[in-house]
């Protein structure tokens, strides 16, 4: 495994809303470069300085896991989980008043 891989991706919504794995310091470097400038602050400044430290080797690669998590969880692109998508499906389809 390279030294930049995470040991569990960070999946994230894209574009319309489509999951996208995150696995790597490099996969989320780039997504941060491509942040809108006019968006950025500063978890953003800081999950990238993690990306870029641990990619130069000076840091762990799970420690810019959980900054860019962070950064995904405070503007909402993380992706729910699969389970609690099938989960929350399943007591819909048994609770009729379960939204």
């Amino acid at each position: 495994m390279k030294p930049d891989m995470f040991k569990e991706p960070v999946s994230i919504l894209v574009g319309l809303g489509f999951p996208a794995e995150v696995r790597s310091a490099m996969d989320a470097y780039r997504y941060l470069v491509e942040w809108p400038a006019a968006r950025r602050d500063n978890t953003h400044s800081v999950a990238l300085k993690a990306c870029g430290a641990a990619l130069r080797g000076e840091i762990e690669a799970e420690i810019a896991r959980g900054l860019f998590a962070a950064f995904a969880e405070k503007h909402d692109l993380l992706a729910p989980e699969a389970n609690a998508i099938v989960a929350s499906r399943l007591r819909r389809d048994r609770d009729p008043h379960v939204r």
